[in-house]
């Protein structure tokens, strides 16, 4: 009997915890589906980026360096330089601008190898061979977060109207 009563009262414990972890996310989803993602709020999603460089590396694909700059941190596998089944060219922007459509960061520099014949590789490279690699270090003279791509209802338009405004006070800077 004892270990027959041990055993409901566990059923009935975990069944409280569970009916209480069911009542915050009920809570949870009701507040954020009534609040929808702004742009100085935080929410979950792809980054953001639009950068202007000093050159046109528009066919070129990023890594990220270490703050240092003197060793590659990411860098994409052959089959990562896609983007919704294309390869992940920027978009061209009003002002110059780029949308960054591969994952960059004010910490990305360019390789001197195109998406084309990166995505043909066989296999992933080795860092130390994608440093040989570097066209430059230091490629930006602008770069902003400009949020999530979940924020926006129409990212393109609503970025070349605020850049067209030059209503940067949304975005943070990062150069």
């Amino acid at each position: 009997m004892r270990k027959g009563m041990k055993q409901f009262c566990m059923l009935v414990c975990s069944f409280t915890i569970l009916l209480s972890f069911a009542s915050c996310c009920k809570k949870h989803l009701e507040a954020v589906s009534k609040d929808p993602p702004a742009m100085n709020k935080t929410s979950a999603g792809p980054p953001v980026y639009i950068y202007k460089t000093k050159k046109d590396y528009s066919q070129l694909v990023p890594v990220t360096l270490s703050e240092d700059k003197k060793s590659i941190v990411s860098y994409p596998a052959p089959g990562d330089v896609f983007y919704q089944g294309k390869l992940a060219y920027p978009t061209p922007l009003s002002g110059g601008f780029m949308l960054d459509n591969r994952g960059i960061s004010k910490n990305a520099a360019f390789l001197s190898m195109t998406y084309t014949e990166y995505s043909n590789l066989q296999q992933s490279p080795d860092p130390n061979e994608l440093l040989k690699r570097m066209m430059d270090t230091d490629p930006f003279t602008e770069i902003y977060y400009c949020g999530t791509r979940y924020q926006y209802k129409d990212l393109i338009s609503e970025l070349n109207k605020l850049i067209g405004n030059k209503d940067f006070s949304k975005f943070r800077k990062e150069k």
